[in-house]
């Protein structure tokens, strides 16, 4: 007795399901090799840094890090304008105090 047999086709679900997996893929390369402000600026919800370089600043001073502290230049975003200056400058410089960028000075370290 011979059977009809046929092979077991792939439902809709399936079919859209690879479809989603595939853009979603797509989209992910893209952003990782882009970059996800090239791919979506509208992600950003702000230009203003103040508080990851803020972190950024807590971070070296707790960590003892005089080079990270002293001399490396962060780019600062106010929201307004754009700078770069270091944690040490942005610390204790009377033009950035004024504006309470809320950047600590760091008693662990000496800056020259």
């Amino acid at each position: 007795m011979e059977l009809n047999k046929r092979g077991q086709g792939l439902s809709t679900n399936a079919i859209i399901l690879i479809i989603l997996g595939v853009f979603v893929l797509a989209i992910l390369i893209l952003g990782f090799t882009l970059g996800w402000d090239k791919l979506a600026p509208w992600i950003s919800t702000s230009d203003n840094n103040v508080a990851t370089i803020a972190t950024a600043c807590t971070i070296a001073c707790n960590t003892h890090s005089q080079f990270d502290f002293c001399s490396v230049g962060r780019t600062v975003n106010d929201g307004v304008n754009e700078f770069e200056d270091t944690c040490y400058n942005l610390a204790t410089g009377a033009e950035y105090t004024s504006k309470n960028y809320g950047i600590n000075k760091c008693p662990a370290i000496t800056c020259n």
